[in-house]
């Protein structure tokens, strides 16, 4: 086997390995301590130092990656996770806000060492000049990614109900410590270092497409995670009277559908236009998303939601947000730096992470004191800002 695609292929089934309990774990956090009595608000501060850690590690992990390799972050990413989950073991008495919210933390850092590392390494093992073949490869392991994390959603919610939280997490982290113990063996050591030191001050890009790419997927990644993280899980509970096993199907379909549609994104987008995408298809492609936000906040406001109408839309704005998603992914990369990849990868990132912890915050503030309307209106403006910024990128690759 070519060298090369033996490394994406390691590196893409350690990073489906992490995502698959990185999902698990997400949906076990807000189902087990909504059935635990904690409110909206509660669960959402649960997720705070998971997206701000993910902001700060995108950072400096880029700056890491580049002085030791993407090796090593993966692998880091690995371990972090596996001593989260373990951290995870102790009596629910002792289960306490501020400690989770600690676990959640070293999570998100896993998390984000793991991204970062998988997707810069796709930089590195492509050449430069082969565009088509860049966007369909970040559209595999984006596309993967987000499916296993639904298979993730829904492994949580069933084993919770069948094996229990403990359970559950032991499962998860004797997994990830048989994917780490491959990774020691089959990745190579110098995979993504510079043959140059990175200094602190290049930290942040200063390429101004790839600063408004990012401002871009900040607004879209808020939108998205204010009312789909915790306010919809909450509301189809209390307002519908969904089970867990209910909601964490749901959950995992969707984001099962949503991953195979980004998979398949560069032939829906290739059909239409015969071009990889450019920076004005962010634009076109997040239109369709801000219609069918404020679509649903009508609904929600005049007659309700039921649970056709939830399920129906949530499918429509998948697709959707998944082209957009698939399509960021693939400007990212053809953007950055082929002698500094993680570093810009890592600062696009950043902002990513920024824009979840966002919309986390405001999903659980929002839903608590006002409604899942204001939920729904608010991601419609924040697509909309997306939009706007996504219209001065680069009309052409």
């Amino acid at each position: 086997m070519d060298k090369k695609l033996s490394q994406y292929l390691t590196v893409t089934g350690c990073y489906w390995a992490f995502t698959l309990t990185d999902g698990a774990l997400r949906m076990l956090v807000v189902l087990y301590f909504h059935q635990l009595g904690y409110g909206a608000l509660e669960i959402a501060s649960l997720f705070i130092l998971y997206e701000f850690f993910g902001m700060i590690t995108n950072l400096f992990g880029g700056w890491l990656a580049a002085h030791k390799g993407l090796n090593l972050t993966l692998k880091l990413g690995l371990l972090i996770q596996i001593v989260a989950l373990l951290m995870l073991l102790l009596p629910p008495s002792l289960l306490t806000v501020a400690y989770v919210m600690l676990v959640q933390a070293l999570s998100g850092i896993a998390k984000d060492l793991s991204k970062m590392s998988a997707k810069s390494s796709i930089k590195v093992l492509i050449p430069n000049e082969a565009q088509p073949k860049l966007y369909h490869w970040i559209a595999l392991l984006t596309g993967s990614k987000n499916t296993l994390k639904g298979i993730g959603f829904f492994l949580g919610a069933a084993l919770l109900g069948g094996i229990g939280f403990q359970g559950t997490v032991i499962f998860m982290a004797a997994m990830l410590s048989l994917v780490l113990i491959i990774s020691l063996y089959f990745l190579q050591n110098d995979l993504g270092t510079r043959p140059f030191k990175a200094k602190f001050k290049t930290l942040f890009s200063k390429s101004s497409q790839i600063n408004r790419l990012s401002a871009a997927r900040l607004f879209l990644f808020g939108a998205r995670d204010i009312w789909f993280v915790v306010a919809l899980p909450v509301y189809l509970q209390t307002h519908l009277d969904w089970n867990h096993l209910e909601v964490g199907t749901l959950l995992a379909v969707w984001i099962i559908i949503y991953g195979l549609v980004q998979t398949f994104s560069p032939k829906i987008t290739q059909t239409i236009s015969n071009k990889v995408p450019s920076g004005y298809s962010t634009f076109l492609w997040a239109l369709p998303l801000i219609i069918i936000m404020a679509v649903l906040a009508y609904y929600e406001s005049s007659i309700g939601l039921t649970s056709e109408i939830i399920v129906i839309a949530l499918l429509i704005f998948g697709a959707f947000f998944a082209i957009n998603s698939s399509i960021h992914s693939y400007l990212i990369i053809a953007y950055a730096k082929e002698d500094g990849v993680s570093l810009d990868v890592g600062f696009y990132y950043m902002a990513n992470a920024g824009g979840r912890l966002l919309g986390t915050l405001l999903s659980g503030f929002l839903y608590q004191h006002y409604s899942l309307t204001a939920c729904l209106i608010s991601s419609s403006l924040f697509i909309s800002v997306a939009a706007i910024i996504s219209f001065t990128l680069p009309k052409h690759h």
